[in-house]
């Protein structure tokens, strides 16, 4: 049998009641003495709990007189060794449990960390989004009572100010801190920007024809006087004389969705990317906001009656989170498209022209209307301040324009477009294509900021300059529908083709000849 320490045969040995282990009595009394505990097991033990063992007396040979002092050096030494070797592989041993279960328990923190902080985001998001939905209690709606003020029914629950006008809960600074974040940084890209190398070249622009022609709207009500594009699917919505709103598939060269529900013809149309959501104003001072359902069609998810005459425009910010209606009751409204609620109604009291056009500037802090006085109006959208003015025009302001560069504004009008330099606040160039009895009824930049498109009696392409250098006139395109009269266009992605509106119920793709596209039909 051998030490448990040592693992060699004792000379004395000796055995320890509590876990019947052997031991040498010397190397056990050393190591109890020095620690109190049980070097194998850690278990307390004391020189009272280990129990000699009677064994045959070994007869060792007689050395000489200097060897067993050495001997009993040598003897001392060892154990000591022995014992300090043991229990550095004790504390070894201990060291890398330890070690072990800290690593163990950083991991789960980490985890736990990470967790944690998805959550925070998401409640902040939740929160940021609650504030924008949550209408002020003193403005909650109840449906079922009304009473007349000033000759107009409102809501008793709707609390309203001295002058009779609704209280609405204003733009909150977590919706003004989203604007800032968003117009910061789309103008940090917009320093990046270059004109893509897949915009059409002004020689293929110049070779733009008819490709297709595509009846949407009724006969009995002909004429499209709206339009926009979803450039990421493709897709052309156009509003109508007729009351509806037309979304039409131009890969496909099939009408993807009509909308009805308007009483009056459908003044403006815009698609929200997000959530693929549709907006449309209309002469019947309401505003619809469309979100698509299971079976392909799309389902009117709120009717925004704020206006108390026709809505003109409608124009979607940047961060599609929130949109802008205009109206001729000469108020513009701004709106949380999540929830449809109205943030804040600006009129002026000065002035009594109503709007008939509105669009955000690219970077969303500044707003632009135009009035059917002949004013242009900048606002700051963060104060609902009026920044700036822009007269000159003759007739109503009919279409608004912001260059992607954001330096220039074009306007539309009876007596034709003018171009205005954003930096100077000042007009640089007018163009004047049609006579005095033929108004200007359509302008619009490519989203490279490259061409310049306008409609009247017919349609012309610029090619976009500088202030000083001169804007060419590269493409005429003549008014094909009969009527003498587009009313609206928009350019496709990367200016591949060019979507038309007149005053007949086709929908114009005009493109270079030969490329792909729908069939005329």
């Amino acid at each position: 049998m051998n030490c448990s320490i040592s693992g060699e045969i004792p000379e004395e040995p000796v055995v320890s009641k509590n876990s019947g282990l052997l031991f040498e009595k010397r190397l056990i009394e050393r190591h109890i003495l020095d620690y109190g505990k049980c070097p194998v097991t850690g278990e307390p033990l004391s020189i009272d709990d280990i129990v000699p063992i009677k064994t045959g007396k070994i007869v060792k040979p007689r050395q000489a007189a200097s060897i067993p002092g050495m001997l009993g050096m040598f003897q001392n030494e060892w154990d000591v060794l022995v014992l300090s070797n043991f229990a550095l592989e004790q504390q070894l041993h201990t060291a890398r449990q330890e070690l072990s279960h800290a690593l163990y328990q950083h991991d789960a923190a980490c985890r736990v960390i990470a967790r944690l902080k998805k959550e925070r985001d998401e409640a902040r998001s939740l929160l940021a989004q609650a504030e924008r939905q949550m209408p002020l209690s003193s403005t909650s709606i109840s449906s079922n009572a009304a009473v007349n003020v000033n000759g107009k029914r409102v809501n008793e629950d709707e609390e309203l100010g001295p002058d009779g006008k609704k209280i609405r809960p204003g733009i909150s600074a977590t919706v003004i801190s989203e604007l800032t974040d968003c117009n910061a940084s789309l103008s940090q890209q917009r320093k990046k920007r270059q004109i893509p190398p897949t915009l059409v070249p002004v020689e293929a622009l110049e070779s733009y024809t008819q490709i297709s022609s595509h009846p949407l709207h009724k006969t009995n009500k002909p004429g499209i006087i709206s339009l926009d594009i979803n450039h990421e699917k493709d897709v052309i919505a156009t509003g109508g004389l007729d009351t509806n709103a037309v979304l039409f598939g131009r890969s496909s060269g099939e009408i993807l969705s009509t909308l009805s529900g308007h009483s009056k013809k459908v003044t403006s149309v815009k698609f929200v990317t997000r959530d693929d959501l549709f907006l449309t104003g209309s002469a019947d001072k309401t505003v619809r906001v469309w979100q698509p359902s299971d079976d392909g069609n799309y389902n009117c998810r709120h009717i925004l009656k704020d206006h108390t005459a026709e809505v003109q425009a409608v124009t979607v910010h940047a961060t599609n989170n929130f949109f802008v209606t205009a109206s001729l009751d000469n108020t513009w409204c701004f709106y949380d498209l999540a929830s449809g609620l109205c943030l804040t109604q600006v009129a002026e009291d000065s002035g009594t022209e109503g709007y008939t056009s509105a669009a955000f500037h690219p970077d969303g802090l500044i707003l632009g209307t135009g009035t059917s006085e002949a004013l242009v109006k900048i606002w700051d959208v963060k104060s609902q301040k009026n920044v700036a003015r822009f007269d000159g025009h003759v007739g109503a302001v009919t279409a608004i324009s912001f260059s992607e560069n954001g330096y220039f504004l074009a306007t539309a009008a009876h007596d034709g477009v003018k171009l205005w330099d954003l930096r100077k606040l000042k007009n640089f160039r007018t163009f004047a294509p049609y006579d005095s009895e033929t108004p200007t009824n359509s302008v619009e930049f490519d989203h490279s900021g490259s061409y310049l498109a306008i409609a009247g009696s017919d349609i012309r392409v610029y090619q976009v300059a500088s202030v000083k250098s001169e804007w060419n006139c590269i493409k005429t395109i003549p008014d094909l529908s009969g009527t003498g009269k587009a009313t609206c266009l928009k350019f496709g992605t990367d200016a591949k083709y060019l979507a038309v509106g007149s005053m007949d119920r086709n929908l114009r793709i005009f493109g270079v000849p030969g490329e792909d596209g729908p069939m005329e039909t």
